[in-house]
């Protein structure tokens, strides 16, 4: 199954009386723009996105039938969860987490990163207030400019995309 775009999210689509057919994703596959994937029941999808920053979140709805619904979920993984105790904290924490370029999480009043050993040793060293434990990263900081078009024109990128894909 082709998917080209998500179709809305399960909090505000009528879910009614349709199966909901998980598509588990990592944290980090959820910007990619080519994916080959298969549902908890086993379906087969195949994720072509030509739109610029396509970035799927928890219960985008990549498919739906009268019976049916393909949903993002996205897993659990290593990480760790800080809680910063003031405004210099945070910036100091944004700072040491993007220098090492690493993706940065916003949940709850904590901010979240996959597990990395020498940033917790960092962490730890510097005396800040964290554990490391299973979390469903979400809600990722946007911290760098996406690609787009000049002057309403595609992307490069786009446009090689649309070349290469098939109807």
């Amino acid at each position: 199954m082709m998917i080209k775009e998500k179709i809305g999210n399960v909090n505000s689509f009528p879910v009614e009386n349709r199966t909901i057919d998980y598509l588990l994703l990592d944290w980090f596959e959820t910007g990619k723009r080519i994916l080959h994937k298969k549902t908890t029941s086993g379906q087969e999808v195949v994720m072509k996105f030509l739109g610029e920053n396509q970035q799927l979140t928890q219960g985008d709805i990549l498919f739906a039938d009268d019976s049916r619904l393909i949903v993002v979920a996205i897993k659990p993984c290593d990480a760790l969860v800080i809680k910063p105790r003031s405004t210099f904290e945070v910036a100091s924490l944004c700072y040491e987490i993007g220098n090492k370029h690493l993706p940065l999480f916003y949940q709850d009043n904590n901010l979240l990163v996959a597990y990395d050993a020498p940033l917790y040793r960092l962490l730890v060293s510097s005396g800040y207030e964290l554990n490391r434990q299973e979390a469903t990263l979400l809600n990722p900081l946007k911290t760098t400019v996406s690609p787009h078009g000049n002057g309403g024109q595609d992307s490069l990128f786009s446009k090689i995309m649309k070349l290469t894909s098939s109807d």
